[in-house]
């Protein structure tokens, strides 16, 4: 037996490759049916049919309604499906991920296993946000420091270039408004980048809580890669934001960097980024696009052996056995 059901589903060889779905598509005000194996997005201007074979990742922002016949051929096709705020800037909730393989969550587990794993991870990380800089070197510590140094010359620079005064970052958890307008800004930029990057973690099968800088949170991963845009979008966003508006910061801050990110592209490249992190020595990652739909168990020697076997009787290498089922 080589999948998880017996159930009347596409197998991974009749899908559309990963690679060749249309990654992201969001919708909003709108209600979403099934139609043959097309989903069918309804609204005021009538109504668009959508394969549901091409999607990667289904986002559904605010006003969205779907029905039990739509998430069900999106199941079968193997798309993920995620709730989230206006054009994906807050995260709410999922359903499957993209991916039937194990590779990424097991990648990111094994990374984060293995401390020196784990900080060479954190290493290309900052490598990522300061490709100036040259992290192979450096300590837990020293990375800390130098990320700290950075961000604070980010803050400078981005002062300077808008003329807006900064004193510092300012924010009491709970009460958005205690912050000056620019510090308002930026907490509503995190706040935006922590949805888009939690939207694509889940839907790319990993784990939001195993992160490689922050530690023992439920979101330390969402942390880390929200954090890779930070000085090059979102802090940015913020002073620009702060220098135009003095009314509803949080509103102006999300509909630009909704804007931004779409320009972007910037969830296709945090997809990559991830891909990139989590299998460095596969040069252009393809765990998304893996079609195997197979279970094995783990054997002896860091080997697998197939599933859906009875092995009562293995008594050789070869682990002769017969079916379990």
């Amino acid at each position: 037996m080589t999948t998880v059901s017996r159930r009347a589903a596409l197998t991974p060889r009749q899908l559309t490759r990963a690679g060749d779905r249309l990654s992201f598509i969001y919708l909003e005000r709108c209600t979403i049916h099934r139609d043959a194996n097309a989903i069918t997005a309804e609204d005021a201007d009538g109504t668009t049919h959508i394969p549901s074979a091409t999607i990667g990742t289904l986002l559904l922002g605010p006003g969205t309604r779907i029905t039990h016949q739509a998430m069900s051929v999106l199941g079968e096709c193997g798309a993920a499906v995620c709730w989230v705020g206006e054009h994906g800037v807050r995260y709410y909730a999922s359903g499957r991920a993209l991916t039937r393989s194990s590779a990424l969550a097991e990648a990111q587990a094994t990374q984060w296993a293995n401390p020196r794993n784990r900080l060479t991870v954190a290493r290309a990380m900052y490598r990522l946000r300061f490709p100036d800089d040259d992290p192979s070197a450096y300590t837990r510590k020293e990375l800390l420091g130098h990320e700290g140094r950075r961000v604070k010359d980010c803050y400078r620079t981005q002062s300077l270039r808008t003329g807006i005064p900064w004193n510092g970052r300012r924010y009491t958890p709970g009460d958005f408004t205690s912050g000056d307008p620019v510090n308002q800004a930026i907490t509503a930029a995190a706040q935006c980048m922590y949805g888009i990057t939690h939207a694509v973690i889940t839907a790319m099968g990993c784990s939001p809580a195993l992160g490689f800088i922050h530690s023992g949170h439920e979101l330390s991963f969402v942390l880390d890669v929200a954090d890779l845009y930070k000085t090059e979008i979102g802090i940015p966003i913020a002073f620009d934001i702060a220098g135009e508006h003095e009314d509803d910061i949080g509103s102006h801050t999300r509909r630009a960097l909704r804007d931004r990110i779409n320009e972007t592209s910037l969830l296709d490249r945090c997809v990559s980024d991830i891909q990139r992190l989590l299998l460095p020595e596969t040069p252009h990652a393809t765990a998304l696009d893996d079609v195997h739909d197979t279970v094995t168990l783990h054997a002896d020697g860091a080997h697998t052996v197939a599933s859906g076997r009875n092995y009562a009787e293995a008594n050789d290498a070869d682990y002769l056995a017969e079916e379990a089922w």
